[in-house]
Order: C-alpha cells, then structure tokens, then sequence
C-alpha cells in the first residue's frame, strides 16, 4: 500500500502514519461539478449496426458468453478522444467510433509511460498475451 500510495501520490515516506487502519469506511455522499462531453446515441448506433456487437479488440461477444442477457450489449470507443477534440464536432460512425468491450475501453483509456495505447497498439498486446 505505502507503494502504491508513494507511486500516485508522490509523498514522502514519513507522510503517512506507521499503521494502517483496520477499519475502513466507504459509501459517504460528496456533491462534485464536472463537465461531461456529450454523445449522439444514434452515432452510436450507427457505429453497432455498421461493426456489431463484438469486440474489435478482443473480440468478445456479450452475446455468446452470457445468451439473452449479453445481447446487444458493447461499449462505443471515440477513436480520437473527445477530451482530446475539445468541442463540438460532426462524428463518422463509420470511421470515428468502434465498438469494444467493458475491459478493452478501460485499457484505451489507461495511460503506459504517460501515453494512451491505439486501438491498433492494444490489439498487439491482446494477441501477444493470448497465448
């Protein structure tokens, strides 16, 4: 934990106490304000119609792993992220969205030596460690 906490926090060691509670408490309510990109849902169904509902990284079908209760089911990736265009624009379908399942967007989104990984640079990572 005193790792993790020097690794993403950047304090010293002696910033934090020598015990680590035992108890721990989640779940309070906090009031916060954000700014959140809006997405055209019909973009977003243009973007299934067009590739389907299977991961375009990984590959996995909602569908063919849990039946009825996975259909129809994927999450829809900007290619370009919208926090990187920072205004309003007219999306392709086609070309600006792809879809990609739950684990693979986490990981588009999750930064290695301060970058974003491609679609094109998580698919190598996917088939390398699908051994």
């Amino acid at each position: 934990l005193a790792d993790y906490i020097e690794k993403y926090f950047e304090l010293e060691p002696s910033s934090y106490p020598d015990s680590v509670p035992e108890n721990f408490y989640e779940g309070a309510v906090i009031t916060t304000r954000i700014n959140k990109y809006e997405r055209n849902p019909i973009a977003r169904k243009k973007c299934i119609e067009y590739n389907g509902c299977k991961c375009s990284i990984c590959g996995l079908s909602f569908e063919e792993m849990y039946g009825e209760l996975g259909k129809d089911f994927i999450h829809v990736h900007h290619i370009v992220p919208l926090n990187e265009i920072k205004k309003e624009y007219e999306v392709n379908p086609k070309t600006d969205l792809i879809p990609v399942c739950p684990n693979c967007h986490a990981m588009l989104h999750r930064k290695i030596d301060g970058k974003y990984s491609s679609v094109d640079d998580l698919k190598s990572i996917v088939k390398e460690n699908k051994k």
